[in-house]
């Protein structure tokens, strides 16, 4: 559908951060966060050499009373050149309302668990599938890319251990349906690098690694550990959130995402270049978790804190 080189290039010394904090790091959250601070949020991430801000989510207020206000969001937030704002869009309804406000990117959600998928989108993976046909045809007709996820690869919280062999074929069939990349979901984080190796092995029987991109909650700890492996066997996109923000209305336990300040250190560390400015996204981290007034969870965001003077809640600011 959309040929990936002519949409990321990558150099062998380059790995790429998809920051999915907005998204995925809000939609948990109880307490609704007011639209100027979702936009606020963007716009600053947006100035820290992030190449890919997922901006949020075209659902039912009903099922996530959080994303209720994605058309406002998208529509007021300042698009930076060179930067793209993806959404996700479960079905052909979302799917239209992104449209309507210029989205050029957005994401589908599978799963490799059944009972995760009837949970999370009231359908059978196979009947997700075919939901998602209807807006894999739309977004071609629209020149829209469309970017696959694939949640529980490595545990659900209803069915436990999941079977690579199911991970992997749900992730080829997704790819199949026209999807330029997919992405990898340890949902509830219970992945180590054994069986994240183990999850590879087999999705690289059915297609090429880097077309992957991995997404690690960090419930037990493993998160950095299972992006490393990943990234040793050939991975060149990981999702992360800033301030490790995040969780699954549907997955009771799962904790926050990998925290991104804590992904592009590693990844600096390890020679990999990121073009993020690591000092603007630790203040981007502490902003958000003060107007939250939740904790940060990004140990990096922490250590860094009292060196780039964030140690009071004006100095937080963006």
């Amino acid at each position: 559908m959309f040929p990936r080189k002519l949409l990321r290039t990558f150099s062998t010394v380059s790995r790429e951060i998809v920051e999915v904090g907005p998204r995925d790091g809000l939609q948990n959250e109880k307490t609704l966060v007011p639209t100027a601070t979702k936009v606020a949020f963007i716009n600053a991430l947006s100035e820290t050499g992030l190449p890919v801000i997922e901006a949020t989510s075209f659902v039912s207020p009903k099922w996530v009373p959080q994303m209720g206000d994605a058309s406002e969001v998208f529509s007021q937030i300042n698009r930076k050149r060179g930067v793209s704002y993806p959404v996700l869009t479960p079905n052909l309804k979302g799917f239209q309302a992104a449209a309507a406000v210029g989205v050029n990117e957005v994401a589908v959600f599978g799963a490799a668990s059944q009972s995760f998928s009837k949970k999370n989108i009231n359908a059978s993976i196979e009947e997700s599938l075919q939901r998602f046909q209807e807006v894999m045809d739309a977004a071609i007709k629209e020149n829209i890319r469309v970017r696959g996820y694939v949640s529980c690869v490595l545990g659900c919280p209803y069915e436990g251990a999941i079977d690579p062999k199911e991970a992997a074929r749900v992730a080829k069939l997704m790819k199949d349906m026209g999807c330029y990349e997919i992405s990898l979901g340890d949902t509830i984080g219970v992945g180590t690098p054994g069986s994240m190796t183990r999850l590879l092995d087999e999705v690289e029987k059915v297609m090429s690694l880097d077309e992957v991109a991995v997404h690690c909650h960090d419930t037990y700890g493993q998160a950095l550990a299972n992006i490393q492996t990943a990234i040793n066997r050939g991975v060149r996109v990981v999702d992360s959130a800033v301030a490790g923000l995040g969780g699954c209305p549907y997955a009771d336990g799962a904790s926050g995402n990998v925290s991104t300040e804590d992904v592009v250190y590693m990844l600096e560390g390890m020679g990999y270049t990121t073009g993020v400015d690591l000092a603007k996204l630790v203040k981007v981290g502490h902003f958000i978790s003060t107007e939250m007034k939740r904790s940060n969870n990004s140990r990096v965001g922490n250590a860094m804190k009292k060196k780039l003077g964030l140690e009071s809640v004006e100095s937080c600011k963006v």
